[in-house]
């Protein structure tokens, strides 16, 4: 393989968005270490990205924080955007006029990745499936890395893989967006599931629908898609990609396949045929992690994991932290951090996913232009107590809500004053689910903060109850 770095030595790179979460530190870090001359810049002052700028001090990085400056992106030759920069943003087009290369995270690791890689993408169920499919190659090859869409830099792994090591990277449609211009994709494809989110981003739902099916559109035949026959957004990419097709939930449709025959998960893969019990773990129950379960044996079957090594991971797996997790037990409920169901769909997912006790309900949050009927019809068929955070979205919740004859409380202007009232409104063997089917911007920094917010006040809560 070509060395991808070379094409970097003495180049003039802009990072746009050093971020907090891993990536702009690891895109920074690569591009210096190859050659480059590096330019990072974000809009946050200093003071709030002390961490990453701390951890870049030993390379020649120049910081330009607290605002843009134009001059570093009529003048790069390689301009490296976060995922949370829009790809039309003013200054990436004054960069594309100048003749700058327009890249991200993923198209450079990718690029330089000496593996063969599994991509998972999906408007829910990604991380739970990427995780998944990190346990089980983990289980038959110890050296498996897993990254990507979940706070994790995949170019910081880079000098440890190797051309057989396993690597599995979570997608975002933003980071996906990268891939299509530069014609790239995984060697093996998965997407979950395709529905309404992110249309404050998207010219319209087609939009989105057609940048997630991205992922399998610059595969070739030696390659493998991974799709759920269950959704028709995603079976689309059956008709359109090159690579070979497994099917996920009908084993009528293409030649390889996993299915779920009762508590059997059926592999059909180059000619053999698995049978493997599904494991009696808990977090694996619900249907929808059932289908999450089957995409990632999927995926990992296809990259060549032993059925002892999925069956092993499947027996002990434990949940994402912040999806379903459960971050506490007080006084016989349950504490449920949900907070990366920041879609309609996602949280009706989610309040119809419990079966024991009363569901008591915090969401609402910031806009995404998404209907939020998805999530009104599960809380209409489960009828929880719900607590609505204040935001942008939250009205036309509570509209919906009231208009089918639905009590709420709120708007919660802190996770504080909605975790109390879910509390007051709770007895023992309750759920207390925080699901909000809502961006979190305003009331919180990120979505990852309103869970770690929810997670230290239902801890600092048991603690007190115990003491």
């Amino acid at each position: 393989m070509r060395d991808a770095r070379a094409d970097l030595r003495g180049r003039r790179a802009t990072v746009m968005g050093l971020g907090t979460r891993g990536g702009g530190l690891g895109v920074a870090r690569y591009l210096a270490e190859a050659g480059a001359i590096v330019t990072v810049t974000d809009m946050k002052p200093a003071d709030a990205l002390a961490e990453p700028i701390a951890a870049l001090g030993d390379l020649p990085v120049r910081f330009v924080l607290g605002g843009h400056d134009e001059a570093d992106f009529r003048e790069a030759e390689i301009v490296v955007r976060n995922p949370g920069v829009r790809a039309n943003a003013p200054l990436l087009e004054i960069a594309r006029a100048s003749g700058a290369r327009i890249e991200m995270e993923m198209s450079l690791f990718l690029r330089a990745c000496p593996a063969p890689v599994i991509g998972v993408t999906g408007t829910k169920g990604k991380t739970t499936t990427s995780s998944l499919i990190g346990e089980m190659l983990t289980a038959w090859d110890p050296r498996t890395v897993v990254a990507g869409n979940m706070g994790i830099s995949a170019l910081e792994h880079l000098a440890e893989i190797t051309a057989d090591t396993p690597v599995v990277l979570e997608l975002s449609s933003w980071q996906l967006e990268a891939l299509d211009e530069h014609q790239l994709s995984p060697h093996i494809a998965v997407i979950t599931l395709i529905a309404e989110d992110h249309l404050n981003t998207y010219r319209d739902f087609d939009h989105y629908a057609e940048t997630k099916r991205s992922i399998t559109a610059h595969q070739s035949a030696g390659d493998v898609a991974v799709l759920p026959m269950d959704d028709a957004e995603a079976w689309r990419s059956a008709g359109t990609t090159a690579a070979r097709v497994f099917a996920v939930g009908d084993p009528a449709r293409s030649a390889e396949a996993v299915w779920m025959e009762d508590d059997t998960l059926r592999v059909r893969i180059g000619g053999g045929d698995w049978a493997l019990p599904f494991p009696a773990n808990p977090v694996l129950q619900p249907a929808h992690q059932r289908r999450n379960a089957a995409l990632a044996a999927a995926a990992a079957a296809a990259r060549g994991a032993t059925p002892e090594a999925i069956g092993a991971a499947l027996a002990q797996f434990r949940g994402v932290r912040d999806r379903m997790e459960v971050v506490a037990t007080i006084g016989g409920v349950r504490y449920v951090n949900d907070t990366t169901a920041t879609a309609p769909v996602a949280a009706a997912a989610a309040v119809r996913s419990i079966h024991e006790g009363r569901v008591h309900l915090i969401a609402g949050g910031a806009d995404k232009g998404l209907d939020p009927t998805p999530m009104i019809i599960a809380i209409d068929e489960v009828r929880p107590t719900v607590h609505l955070i204040d935001g942008t979205a939250t009205p036309r919740i509570s509209a919906a809500l009231e208009a089918r004859g639905i009590a709420w409380s709120g708007p919660h202007l802190s996770m504080e004053s909605a975790l109390i009232a879910a509390r007051e409104a709770a007895s023992s063997g309750d759920v207390i689910l925080l699901s909000p089917g809502c961006a979190s911007f305003g009331v919180f920094t990120d979505e990852f903060d309103r869970g770690a917010q929810f997670r230290t006040l239902a801890q600092r809560w048991e603690r007190e109850a115990t003491s």
